[in-house]
């Protein structure tokens, strides 16, 4: 019972500060600080003093690991769905490369500088794309919010999706040499939509995206490789050009998500935390670099894809555009939890990754990124 009273204490914290928060306040933004702050305070200030169960007891209960998977799957599947409306141009190309391999590397040279030796090569690469990836949910919920111009939000989201697909088949195919046998099941069955398409002939969304949402969760279960079905699944529905339609309406969809699953999500991941032996085994340089390095490199990368595309274009413009595409949110949590629940990060890589998150989230508006702001943006934009 007082298992289940911590977790809706702590899913109420969530709710609560979206509601304080209300339409000023960016959901993922909500969601970081109260996974960075209030859970860690909730936990250690009142639940383990007065209760003694630890964060692992929190953990145990056989319902909160199948609640977890549920929420993962609906999650992951629910961001792998921007495959689908994936534009390959040529700016988008040459925004995308340098932003996405710029982190890349300097996230593998990170990774190989603060953890020799304690973890394998697919650590490495996992890193350095938690360097590489941008957040396309919360970076459009960021432009329609400011009122960015149609035209250069369309290009940053279409740039942002090919990275986030390069990271995500990337990280599938290191996976899956891994683990080659877990590998077939899970291509075997991104296939379906040729099946439903071409053999039986179906055309409404939910034929896709029930099955979709079910071997997303059957697979997460197993431990098999959901991440490369989710993608080869997406990338049938764009050949076939079959629209992919959420079992949910949008808005009943998105409280889902917000409500349960992002929240769980990410307590689950700050619970495995050892914050007593922080101390210990941490160091400034460690969390300093984790929180510095990504954002250096993520921004470095992105200006030298965005002069590569538009050279014309004003230097003010290209660092705005720089410092959007550094948004991370839930497209790194997602990230992050599938890296710690494989046990390629550790919990402490995990939570300096998280308050990384947290921070380039939050850049955009600490550096005065408001309506005024965007409507200068879009005159300059217009005119360049």
């Amino acid at each position: 019972m007082t298992v289940i009273l911590f977790w809706l204490l702590a899913l109420a914290s969530y709710m609560l500060l979206a509601i304080i928060g209300g339409r000023r306040l960016i959901p993922i933004v909500g969601q970081l600080l109260v996974a960075s702050l209030a859970v860690p305070a909730l936990l250690l200030g009142w639940f383990e003093p007065h209760t003694g169960l630890t964060a692992q007891a929190l953990l145990a209960p056989v319902w909160v690991g199948t609640l977890y998977n549920f929420c993962f799957a609906l999650l992951l599947g629910y961001i792998l769905s921007d495959v689908i409306d994936m534009q390959v141009s040529s700016d988008c190309l040459k925004i995308a490369l340098p932003s996405f391999l710029v982190p890349l590397l300097v996230g593998l040279a990170c990774a190989l500088w603060l953890l020799p030796g304690e973890h394998p090569w697919l650590s490495a690469v996992g890193i350095g794309l938690l360097f590489s990836i941008t957040a396309i949910p919360v970076l459009y919920l960021f432009l329609q919010s400011i009122g960015y111009p149609a035209e250069a939000t369309k290009r940053l989201l279409h740039a942002a999706i090919l990275m986030d697909f390069m990271c995500w088949t990337l990280f599938g195919l290191a996976q899956g040499t891994a683990n080659p046998a877990a590998l077939l099941w899970p291509l075997a069955a991104s296939l379906l939509p040729l099946l439903l398409h071409k053999l039986l002939g179906l055309r409404h969304g939910l034929f896709y995206s029930l099955p979709f949402f079910v071997l997303m969760l059957v697979f997460q279960h197993f431990k098999l490789n959901a991440l490369v079905f989710g993608i080869g699944y997406m990338l049938c529905l764009a050949w076939l050009k079959q629209p992919f339609n959420l079992p949910l309406p949008e808005k009943q969809w998105k409280r889902l998500l917000n409500g349960l699953a992002v929240p769980l999500i990410l307590t689950c991941g700050v619970l495995r935390v050892d914050f007593h032996g922080v101390g210990e085994h941490y160091s400034w340089l460690y969390l300093g670099t984790l929180l510095v390095l990504p954002v250096v490199s993520k921004v470095l990368g992105s200006w030298l894809g965005l002069h590569w595309a538009a050279p014309r274009q004003s230097q003010r413009i290209k660092w705005r555009e720089s410092l959007l595409l550094n948004i991370r949110g839930l497209t790194e949590i997602v990230f992050l939890n599938l890296l710690l629940q494989l046990q390629l990060i550790d919990s402490l890589v995990y939570f300096s990754l998280l308050l990384m998150s947290l921070f380039s989230t939050l850049l955009p508006a600490v550096l005065g990124r408001h309506q005024s702001s965007a409507s200068e943006g879009k005159n300059r934009y217009e005119a360049s």
